[in-house]
């Protein structure tokens, strides 16, 4: 890497610090807005407008309204995730890890209920804009996360399938894709509750419905 020349480095700071503190403007805003008016009544130039920055310059963080929405949300999902991961029991079920997993995402889309609708919506079909690649990472790292604990149970005998570890992961993460809408879609959405309902749909998958021995 090149280092910077005499003056470079506090030019570059700065415009760093500027840069940074107009994202976090723009974020704030996004979120404000969202939750104020919802996703199809709050617009790009009113965001411009919270955020104290032209509509050319927030055009400059994302394409369309489906980015901010990501934007709003990629620090903390990805600081969630992290989270997630270290809190996962390893001689734990893999029932019990993967509900202590996904408790951290119900515990953070309950904090903002309209906002995680938004979300959740929105991001479903999420392939084109500045941050859909980022978001497609996001979500690969979940499956991810879910591959390695199914690997595991598998390596221990905790569960005996011939399918293989991704293959498993993936439906698990439709499973929670499918339980998360259904659950954030009401009106006061209760993560006790939420969550008891999700542990009942993966203890059905772990087990299957094969008749019992």
């Amino acid at each position: 890497m090149k280092e910077p020349g005499p003056g470079e480095s506090g030019t570059l700071g700065l415009r760093e610090r500027n840069k940074l503190e107009k994202a976090q403007r723009i974020k704030a805003a996004a979120k404000e807005l969202f939750t104020e008016l919802g996703y199809d009544s709050a617009t790009m130039r009113d965001i411009a407008h919270r955020a104290h920055v032209g509509l050319g310059t927030l055009f400059n963080y994302v394409d369309d309204k489906r980015d901010l929405v990501f934007l709003v949300y990629i620090d903390d999902l990805n600081k969630v995730q992290q989270t997630a991961i270290k809190g996962v029991k390893p001689r734990a079920s893999l029932l019990e890890q993967l509900v202590s997993f996904f408790s951290h995402l119900y515990e953070e889309f309950a904090s903002n209920p309209t906002l995680a609708r938004i979300l959740l919506r929105e991001l479903t079909f999420y392939h084109h804009g500045r941050l859909s690649v980022d978001f497609q990472q996001n979500r690969l790292r979940v499956v991810k996360s879910i591959e390695e604990l199914v690997a595991a149970a598998q390596e221990k005998k905790h569960i005996h399938t011939r399918e293989s570890a991704a293959t498993i992961a993936l439906g698990l993460f439709f499973v929670y894709a499918g339980a998360v809408r259904l659950w954030i879609a009401d009106d006061n959405p209760n993560v006790k509750l939420g969550l008891s309902r999700l542990r009942k749909q993966f203890k059905i998958y772990i087990n299957g419905l094969g008749p019992a021995a």
